[in-house]
């Protein structure tokens, strides 16, 4: 079951710690996804990100560069969908942070190293080439089917996705984190052009290519 929305604010635009919404929002989502996952187990939860990749898959041209995300805690893991594209030969990325501000893409495929970045982020070595990715699979705390989305409150995939306009944005959550209506919105906040869960593939025809 979705999480029903909570009332957009009303206060003029800001950091985001000062819209009382999205805090609640984000914590009462963060606990649909975790319940989710715990009732569906290991094997569940691998099975479900199956799925998932099976349904982006189609939406990836195979000459893309393309950015993931390594998942933490019970975010949809997109690890079915990295092993897919590399065998495949695709070229991949993972986002990188070198202070607590600023996001960048650098190549990556499975089996290079790993470090720790801010915020404990899994990230390439500061060594690996920067890209410019055609395509970012982002993950997010919550989604609406207008384009919006929630992340966990540090603008930094919002922050990176305006310095690549030209990259397709699409979302990787689980189908609990769907909020009906729309998302309170800022000023800065990136709108995805698709959304993909477990269940379906969701186009965001409001939102300009």
């Amino acid at each position: 079951m979705a999480v029903p929305p909570l009332t957009p604010p009303s206060s003029d635009p800001g950091d985001i710690a000062s819209h009382p919404d999205k805090p609640a929002l984000r914590e009462r989502l963060r606990a649909a996804r975790a319940d989710h996952v715990a009732h569906l187990g290991e094997t569940g939860a691998h099975a479900a990100a199956e799925a998932a990749a099976r349904l982006i898959l189609p939406h990836i041209p195979e000459t893309a560069i393309v950015a993931l995300y390594l998942a933490i805690h019970d975010e949809l893991d997109p690890n079915p969908l990295v092993t897919i594209l590399a065998d495949r030969g695709q070229s991949l990325a993972l986002p990188a942070l070198y202070d607590a501000t600023a996001m960048d893409f650098r190549r990556w495929a499975p089996g290079d190293a790993i470090e720790r970045g801010p915020f404990r982020l899994r990230q390439p070595l500061a060594s690996a080439p920067l890209v410019a990715p055609d395509l970012i699979v982002t993950p997010v705390v919550g989604f609406d089917r207008h384009g919006g989305r929630i992340g966990q409150g540090k603008s930094h995939y919002d922050r990176a996705l305006v310095r690549y306009p030209g990259a397709h944005r699409v979302g990787f959550a689980w189908s609990v984190q769907e909020v009906p209506g729309r998302l309170p919105h800022d000023p800065w906040d990136m709108p995805l052009h698709a959304i993909v869960t477990e269940k379906e593939w969701i186009p965001m025809p409001d939102v300009a290519a």
